[in-house]
C-alpha cells in the first residue's frame, strides 16, 4: 500500500515538472515578431503620436482631403456617391444643397440633437454643391462684387469644399445672423465653436487665418474630418488643415 502511494506521488511530481517545463518553453518560444510588434505598439501609444498618413489628402472621397485655392478637386466635376439629406432643420427643403455625405450627415444629426438638448437650435443652411451649382453661385458673386471680391467670399467651381459633401454652412433656426460675421457672437455660434470638434467637425475659416485659407472668416462654415483629427487639432490648438498637414494655401489660385 505504501509502495503504491509512493508511486502515485512520483507520477504526480513528474506530471507537474513536465507541465511546468512546457509552459516555460512555450513562453520563451514566442515569435520575435510578435514581441517586437507589441513593444512597438506600446511605445507608439506611450508617445501619443498621431498618424497623419491614415487618409489621403488628395482623394476627393477621403475625409481628410484638402481643398483650397492651391488644391482643386480631382476631377473638378467630382460627385460624391453617397449623398443623403440629414434629419435636421433645413433652410431650403428639396434643394440640392440640403445633401451631405452620409458620414457627415450622421455626425451633424448627433451634434444638432445634443445642441438642442442644451437649448441651442441649429439649422443646415447649405451643404453639398455640385460643380454646376458652384458655377452659378460664383458667377453671381462676380457680377455683384467683381472677381477680386468674389474670390474672398466664394470658391471657384472645382475648388469648393462644399462639393466634397463634407462641408456645411450652419446657423440658428431663427436665422439670426445667418451667414454673417455676427454669427460668432450668437449663442449658437459660440456653442458651435466650442463643441464642433467633439463630433468630428472643424470651423474651417477663422478670422486670423485668411492668409492661410484664402478666405474671409466664416464662423458658420464647418468641415467634417472625423473625431480623431478634429480632437487632435483642438488639443494642439491648430485651426487649419493647411497648417496641420503642412499643405500650401493662400489667396492665389492654381489652375
Amino acid at each position: 500500500m505504501l509502495l503504491m502511494r509512493k508511486r502515485f506521488f512520483i507520477v504526480i511530481l513528474i506530471l507537474i515538472l513536465a507541465t511546468g517545463g512546457y509552459f516555460i518553453f512555450h513562453k520563451n518560444s514566442v515569435p520575435a515578431s510578435q514581441t517586437k510588434k507589441s513593444s512597438t505598439s506600446t511605445a507608439s501609444a506611450a508617445s501619443g503620436s498621431f498618424d497623419k498618413t491614415q487618409y489621403s489628402l488628395t482623394d476627393p472621397t477621403s475625409i481628410w482631403v484638402v481643398v483650397n485655392k492651391q488644391h482643386p478637386l480631382n476631377p473638378k466635376d467630382y460627385v460624391p456617391a453617397d449623398l443623403v439629406v440629414p434629419s435636421v432643420p433645413l433652410r431650403v427643403p428639396g434643394n440640392e444643397s440640403m445633401q451631405l455625405r452620409k458620414v457627415t450627415a450622421n455626425a451633424m444629426e448627433q451634434m444638432f440633437t445634443d445642441a438642442k438638448s442644451q437649448g441651442i437650435n441649429l439649422m443646415l443652411l447649405s451643404g453639398y454643391r455640385s460643380y454646376s451649382y458652384q458655377v452659378g453661385l460664383y458667377n453671381g458673386y462676380v457680377q455683384a462684387n467683381g472677381q477680386a471680391e468674389a474670390d474672398q467670399q466664394s470658391a471657384r467651381p472645382g475648388y469648393s469644399e462644399h462639393q466634397t459633401g463634407f462641408a456645411a454652412d450652419v446657423g440658428p433656426v431663427s436665422q439670426n445672423c445667418a451667414l454673417q460675421q455676427c454669427f460668432s457672437d450668437t449663442p449658437e455660434g459660440k456653442w458651435l465653436a466650442a463643441n464642433a470638434y467633439k463630433y468630428g467637425f472643424i470651423v474651417r475659416y477663422a478670422a486670423d487665418d485668411q492668409d492661410i485659407t484664402g478666405y474671409e472668416a466664416e464662423p458658420w462654415h464647418i468641415r467634417y474630418v472625423g473625431v480623431e483629427l478634429s480632437t487632435e487639432m483642438h488639443d494642439k490648438g491648430i485651426q487649419t488643415l493647411e497648417q496641420f498637414f503642412n499643405v500650401s494655401g493662400g489667396a492665389v489660385y492654381r489652375n
